[in-house]
């Protein structure tokens, strides 16, 4: 998908397209791996100077929401963040020091036979942490 494409998204959803906006989308497609909010504002200050933190986050929350962003948590290297890689359901295989991601072909969901009767699951999460292989060298 390009940036046009997420962004109609936004734009059918009744947001402003604001090229702040379009400028995350297209570094967090460019990078194509989650990166941190921090490596986000560095490189959106060199198109806009005086963006503010609270803006970066407002607009990854709301790209969030929309389902556009995709947010994982690294432990104590807090979140990162990635353009939502598919519409189809599947999980991922993540790189702990670059933060790529390898798809996980199958969804263990069908494997966990431990859900509390009565409990109606809605959605979930799955994923493994470790090193790829360049990162492991």
């Amino acid at each position: 998908m390009n940036t046009d494409n997420f962004l109609q998204q936004l734009r059918e959803q009744g947001f402003k397209l604001t090229g702040k906006r379009r400028a995350i989308v297209d570094i967090l497609l460019e990078q194509d791996r989650y990166i941190t909010a921090k490596e986000l504002i560095k490189k959106l200050r060199d198109l806009y100077p005086s963006i503010s933190v609270d803006t970066v986050y407002r607009n990854l929350n709301l790209l969030k929401e929309e389902k556009i962003v995709e947010e994982s948590e690294f432990g104590e290297g807090g979140s990162r963040f990635r353009i939502r890689c598919s519409s189809q359901h599947h999980h991922h295989f993540v790189c702990l020091s670059c933060g790529r991601t390898e798809p996980l072909l199958e969804c263990p969901m069908g494997l966990v036979d431990m859900v509390p009767k009565g409990f109606d699951v809605v959605s979930h999460r799955f994923e493994v942490h470790g090193y790829c292989s360049q990162c492991k060298k």
